[in-house]
């Protein structure tokens, strides 16, 4: 690619960023209330969407050899109890990937 492409397919790209950031405020911004299918929407994929997360980060553990899995079944347990204790999605995640890691780098 030339720089002409990359630049026209980084243009294109933020282009359709912006107008999917943009889009739930054009169609939903009127004083009224929301879809009953948006509202459940917005209420059921965020947990979908981490089990989802969780079973694509877990789905190579090979229970057979090395370290069993035990950084990534100890960084699960660290997430849900942070998350249980602060209800803060960022720093559950933040905390439990410092913690996996500082386990992989040391060897565990």
């Amino acid at each position: 690619m030339n720089n002409m492409d990359v630049v026209l397919v980084i243009a294109v790209m933020a282009t359709v960023t912006i107008l999917l950031r943009f889009l739930p405020f054009i169609l939903f911004d009127h004083g009224e209330q929301l879809p009953k299918w948006i509202s459940y929407l917005g209420r059921v994929l965020p947990p979908a969407i981490m089990s989802m997360l969780l079973v694509y980060c877990v789905r190579n553990i090979n229970l057979l050899k090395g370290n069993h899995g035990f950084p990534e079944l100890i960084c699960i347990a660290v997430a849900m109890l942070m998350h249980y204790w602060k209800r803060n999605t960022l720093a559950s995640i933040g905390v439990s990937t410092l913690l996996y890691m500082v386990l992989i780098q040391s060897g565990m």
